[in-house]
């Protein structure tokens, strides 16, 4: 069993604690959620969940390769000792390829999405990237390679990320004494925090022992408090954007550095290094944490309003692909995780306030309808079934409520 069935199943659980943790936050004063951050964290989240549904990358082939070639059977499959060395083996694994994810930059393209958010709440934990099949399967393959049971390997995995959701917190101060053997809220603010006093620190998924250990390791100040997001900041809710700015930029210099040795140099090198040609024609800005504003555009709250109502309809397809798997064929699948995707992106473009966003959102609708039309999307399928009517509703809410509650308000 893949370890993505066990989080999917706790997705119910991280909406209610995100719900508490927003109420105990208006309760008290301390507050830190905004529905447009919040939003675009946990879309993010939905559409990270597709990738493995698609099978995609090459985790599956190498793994069962080296546990059928290269197995060491150093562990019992009987034993409990092999949970318990498999879970400490997994997070100081999971250690090196945290860290490794901020030091080296074509890695870094894909954490990157873990880290744009500027608030620090329970739904930053769902800010999750898309591309991370691509490699952070490599770091685990030495578990195999000792014996490590499929089966225990994935029950971990899961235990691993399901312990770190509940770290992405403000309200939880310090620990006491279990602040020096596990990863803790506030170590882990210390981890998102941007200020140069804090960057790249604590990157241990249950335990900071191995920041510790290798030297890593940075306490949360008292008078210093944490400031998050990324240094370079994305300015943007959309989340195919968040997903591959940073593939954009590596791509871009890439190709226009003059420099044969910088051409790849750039995809392995720092990630605050560019080729100085590049930095020339195409700079960046870095935040300037005196002055530092969170990105936050302005929308009305019609917007607000249909945003929510989508992004709730979102969520509920997303669950429905997943537990509708077994109805639908491979290409089934891959045209509506697409279909999810784009309607995703279009919610987050209506937070932006981006031009033509409400008419680029009808001519997708049309195309939605043309799909399920014409059965490209199969119509029998539930989650077929409510993208037409969210179609339906876009159509009402932009076509004809929209314009009768703009008259409405400019008659009175």
């Amino acid at each position: 069993m893949d370890s993505s069935i066990y989080i999917t199943y706790a997705v119910p659980v991280f909406f209610l604690m995100i719900g508490m943790e927003l109420v105990f936050g208006l309760i008290a004063g301390k507050n830190n959620y905004r529905l447009n951050d919040s939003i675009a964290a946990i879309s993010l989240g939905l559409i990270s969940r597709l990738p493995p549904l698609l099978n995609l990358g090459l985790q599956g082939i190498v793994w069962t390769y080296v546990a059928k070639n290269f197995n060491l059977q150093l562990l019992s499959k009987e034993s409990w000792i092999t949970w318990i060395v498999a879970f400490l083996l997994y997070d100081l694994c999971y250690y090196w390829m945290h860290r490794m994810s901020h030091e080296i930059k074509f890695l870094w393209a894909s954490h990157v999405v873990h880290h744009q958010g500027e608030e620090f709440n329970l739904s930053t934990a769902l800010r999750q990237t898309s591309t991370g099949w691509l490699w952070k399967f490599i770091f685990y393959i030495p578990l195999f390679a000792i014996g490590v049971p499929g089966e225990v390997f994935f029950t971990v995995a899961a235990m691993n990320l399901l312990y770190q959701f509940w770290v992405h917190t403000e309200h939880i101060k310090t620990l006491g004494f279990l602040e020096k053997i596990f990863i803790t809220p506030s170590n882990h603010r210390v981890h998102h925090a941007q200020n140069a006093e804090y960057i790249d620190a604590n990157y241990g998924g249950v335990f900071i022992l191995w920041d510790r250990i290798f030297g890593t390791y940075i306490p949360e100040r008292d008078n210093l408090k944490p400031i998050y997001g990324t240094v370079k900041p994305l300015k943007s809710w959309n989340p195919i954007w968040s997903n591959f700015e940073i593939y954009y930029q590596m791509i871009r210099d890439s190709f226009y550095t003059k420099s044969y040795k910088d051409k790849i140099k750039v995809w392995f090198s720092d990630t605050r290094w560019r080729p100085e040609d590049v930095s020339l024609k195409f700079p960046t800005s870095s935040n300037d944490l005196s002055a530092f504003e969170k990105y936050n555009p302005q929308v009305n709250s019609t917007s607000k309003i249909f945003s929510t109502i989508q992004f709730v309809i979102n969520s509920i397809i997303s669950t429905v692909i997943i537990f509708t798997i077994d109805d639908q064929s491979y290409v089934q699948t891959a045209l509506l995780a697409i279909t999810l995707i784009v309607s995703t992106t279009l919610v987050n473009l209506v937070l932006e306030n981006a031009k033509k966003c409400y008419q680029i959102e009808l001519g997708w609708t049309a195309v939605v309808l043309t799909l399920i039309f014409f059965e490209v999307l199969n119509p029998n399928l539930l989650v077929t079934q409510i993208f037409f009517y969210q179609s339906v509703f876009n159509i009402f809410y932009i076509a004809i409520f929209m314009p009768l509650n703009k008259r409405f308000l400019i008659t009175n």
